[in-house]
């Protein structure tokens, strides 16, 4: 299970941008030999996917899309999680939904 849930709000065609401090029991990750995955998926079937691109920099977490990414997105519901990866261990530390809003200029 992972340790946090936090959901998301995704303007379509807009560049996005979200900082998130880690803290694991009020105390900052050790992020040490750390990486980073996370994915957007329509749902935990879907075999398509959208990354997140990452940055973990002083225990806070940046996920960013592109305007390109975020433009190929359909408005709609969404899921994502963020691992943490250490050479002994991958954790699941931040799951939620993500709401993708129709833009309506081009």
């Amino acid at each position: 299970m992972a340790t946090a849930k936090q959901n998301l709000v995704i303007d379509q065609g807009s560049t996005f941008s979200q900082q998130i401090v880690l803290t694991n029991v009020n105390e900052p990750y050790n992020v040490a030999n750390t990486t980073v995955s996370s994915q957007i998926r329509k749902n935990y079937m879907s075999s398509n996917s959208v990354a997140f691109s990452t940055v973990l920099q002083d225990g806070v977490l940046t996920l960013g899309l592109t305007v390109l990414q975020t433009s190929a997105l359909i408005p709609g519901r969404y899921m994502y999680d963020v691992l943490l990866i250490t050479p002994t261990e991958t954790n699941r530390i931040i799951e939620g939904i993500v709401t993708v809003t129709p833009a309506v200029t081009r």
